[in-house]
């Protein structure tokens, strides 16, 4: 059974920092030296308060103020504060490059890994949403830890330096301080939790919406031709209402938790005066002490609140890591053994259906306990009613699917034992709708050319090989027919060429990737009688001392095939060449009988 993508945020905050640090290594990439950095300029945010303490201190002294050591502090400090920010730049700089090298990295994994997955699995999710995972999800972690990571470094360098410093000139208003903000720390964690479950919420109404969004664009066509546009723009508008909402619930908490540190930063100065003034009445403390003091509080103070809005920020963050690390722990069910597996060689291909079963997740048995062997270069047509389970066998002598029982041999050698790129060089598929990039018929057609890594064609040498691929099929006449021949634009999906033109450009790329064995699922779409024409010798040429796998929805295939395999309710019940099926009394004769009559 296949496995579908987690989202249910089972990580915690912490366990899920971790996780993403092990997939992105080079966020931390030399992180101590730009702890380092931060620790400076947070030492120089402190010294204007000692300046100005000195300064007072000297002025209200005994021997009244001494200009030459006020001017010496101030250029002390000016120094200071130019060092700390110079340090200040360099730890904005070192953190944005980790974080694009980290960031670009996890990526290019969870895109590879999405790539990986099953087709099934794939299908559990819809694709906007898929895509959001890979895309938005990332975003919110990059805004965090470009723009928030900074700020949480530098504010917690900077509580933690303004302690130490509060600590040495007042102990009692050190404690003062921390007695205000102990509250708000001990409830931060409840307060926390609570806005990580809204803004898991937030991401997966972000993704739910681009999944409606997206599907709305891809079928805009359908939805025009069957007047729902009312009733998609419905839906579209249900899904970004609800993305609303759940941002409206999570910025409502943090705006809750943001003026609550406002409040309490405010009662901190209050709080900081009074008992100074009452300290400064015992002698416990100097004018120039609770004046650097009060600056003190309110550089503490700062980044506490910054501190708290940036842990709010975090939780958004972490919910969109979660959804991006909950898509790398998805199970790879079709496993390439890559260098580990079997170098399957080039030559006629001979297949064979071992025991297998197969069952799509949730559903009963599609195909039970098949036995089937399919000659090499020979064409061989799969035949049988809608949900008989032919797909379903084409699925997985392509591998783009295991069986639940049994085994599919590629001369003699089980597909999930055959290195994956030599399985794509002998196994060729042929959709019954092929998919065509955007670009021109010249680059789509070229996309089935291979080649090693690192040793890419120039974009000439894949235009000739191009229009060599066309010429073998006789396709050349109907390329010259297009506004620009080869260099004629396909449109988005192809949607510049007829469904019959974009059977041509899939042709053409299948021949031209030159595999072993062809796994074709038939054209039905309705073409003209020319189109129609070119088709089937395209076909004819393509096929040609290849071994063929069809699956047929014509009956004329089956007919012009070497052998035909009759499926049933997922059960293979007749094997053998038309002429013989068609003698003998069973299901393939019936079906014959039938088309003939319509033919007719």
């Amino acid at each position: 059974m296949s496995a579908s993508i987690r989202d249910d945020g089972g990580l915690g905050v912490f366990a899920t920092l971790r996780r993403g640090v092990a997939l992105s290594p080079q966020l931390v990439k030399g992180i101590w030296v730009t702890l380092g950095l931060a620790l400076v300029a947070a030492l120089g945010k402190v010294v204007v308060p000692l300046v100005v303490q000195q300064a007072i201190d000297s002025a209200t002294g005994a021997g009244g103020p001494d200009v030459r050591h006020v001017v010496v502090l101030a250029a002390i400090g000016t120094g200071v504060l130019l060092v700390a920010g110079l340090c200040s730049a360099l730890v904005n700089v070192r953190l944005f490059r980790s974080s694009e090298a980290g960031l670009a990295e996890l990526r290019v994994r969870a895109f590879r890994h999405v790539h990986d997955l099953a087709v099934l699995t794939q299908n559990t999710e819809r694709r906007g949403a898929l895509v959001s995972r890979v895309t938005s999800d990332v975003d919110t972690i990059s805004l965090f830890v470009q723009w928030g990571g900074i700020m949480l470094l530098v504010s917690v360098l900077q509580i933690v330096v303004s302690t130490a410093v509060m600590l040495s000139l007042s102990w009692q208003l050190t404690i003062v301080v921390w007695a205000c903000f102990l509250p708000v720390a001990l409830l931060s964690r409840p307060a926390q939790r609570s806005v990580a479950r809204r803004y898991t919420a937030v991401r997966e109404k972000v993704g739910a919406m681009l999944g409606a969004i997206s599907e709305a664009v891809v079928g805009a066509e359908t939805i025009r031709a069957y007047g729902v546009a009312p009733r998609t723009q419905r839906r579209i508008d249900a899904a970004i209402d609800a993305t609303r909402r759940a941002m409206v619930r999570a910025q409502v908490m943090v705006a809750v938790a943001f003026s609550s540190g406002v409040l309490v930063a405010n009662g901190v100065l209050a709080a900081v005066v009074a008992v100074g003034v009452v300290l400064g009445s015992w002698g416990e403390i100097t004018a120039g002490q609770l004046v650097a003091m009060i600056f003190l509080a309110q550089m503490f103070a700062g980044p506490v609140q910054m501190a708290t809005e940036i842990l709010n920020e975090l939780q958004n963050a972490v919910a969109g890591w979660r959804r991006v690390i909950d898509v790398i722990d998805t199970p790879v069910e079709v496993v390439d053994r890559g260098a580990e597996g079997v170098r399957s060689e080039r030559g006629p291909a001979r297949v064979e259906l071992r025991g297998v079963s197969f069952a799509y997740p949730g559903g009963p048995p599609v195909l039970r306990d098949v036995n089937l062997e399919l000659p090499a270069g020979r064409r061989v047509a799969v035949v049988g009613a809608t949900g008989s389970g032919k797909t379903t066998m084409a699925k997985l002598v392509c591998r783009l699917m295991d069986p639940t029982e049994g085994q599919v041999l590629l001369d003699g050698v089980d597909l999930r034992e055959i290195d994956g790129e030599s399985l794509r060089r002998r196994v060729v598929l042929v959709p019954q709708e092929g998919f065509l990039f955007e670009g021109t018929i010249a680059d789509n057609v070229a996309y089935g050319l291979r080649y090693e890594v690192g040793a890419e064609p120039a974009p000439a040498e894949r235009r000739a090989a191009a229009a060599a691929a066309v010429d073998e099929l006789g396709l050349t006449d109907w390329v010259e027919g297009m506004p620009r021949g080869l260099d004629s634009s396909v449109g988005q999906r192809g949607e510049s060429l007829s469904a019959g033109e974009r059977q041509l450009v899939a042709i053409a790329r299948a021949h031209l990737a030159g595999g072993d064995l062809l796994v074709l699922d038939e054209a039905t779409s309705a073409v003209d009688p020319a189109t129609e024409v070119r088709i089937a010798q395209a076909l004819e040429r393509l096929t040609a001392g290849r071994s063929t796998l069809t699956i047929a929805h014509r009956l004329s295939t089956a007919e012009a095939a070497d052998l035909v395999v009759v499926v049933d309710e997922g059960e293979v019940v007749q094997v053998g060449p038309h002429s013989e099926l068609v003698a003998s009394e069973g299901i393939y004769a019936q079906l014959y009988g039938a088309w003939v009559a319509q033919t007719r």
